[in-house]
């Protein structure tokens, strides 16, 4: 009988957690969560300047550059526990890269203006 109200106090509580957090919170919880079910990912919190990491999560933002200058396009990826930018030179456009999307990104990460990136990450849409 102890273990039903235990089991059910829990279930409480998330109730009530969900119901009162911050969404962006529960957001981040969810995306670390998807982190450690899939394999070979670590959080982006995690990772160091000069190690090849495999990182996975939303991206948040995408800027493609100007005409005029190098074509470059950049992504924010999210992952609830921090932020990496994925970096492609040469390209103004990749078929897929927007905000909201999915992905799993594996490259050796840099560091820029104190930012964490990945230039010309090879990477893994997840399905839409």
């Amino acid at each position: 009988m102890t273990e039903i109200r235990q089991e059910s106090g829990n279930w409480l509580s998330r109730r009530l957690r969900r119901l009162t957090a911050d969404p962006n919170e529960l957001d981040a919880e969810a995306l670390l969560s998807d982190v450690r079910k899939t394999a070979g990912c670590e959080p982006v919190s995690q990772c160091h300047r000069g190690k090849v990491v495999t990182v996975t999560g939303r991206l948040k933002s995408v800027v493609h550059l100007p005409e005029g200058s190098v074509p470059t396009l950049e992504a924010e990826l999210n992952d609830g526990s921090g932020s990496v930018i994925l970096v492609w030179l040469g390209r103004r456009q990749i078929a897929g890269i927007e905000p909201g999307r999915t992905l799993t990104a594996r490259g050796r990460i840099a560091e820029n203006q104190g930012r964490g990136v990945i230039y010309n990450p090879w990477y893994e849409l997840s399905p839409a």
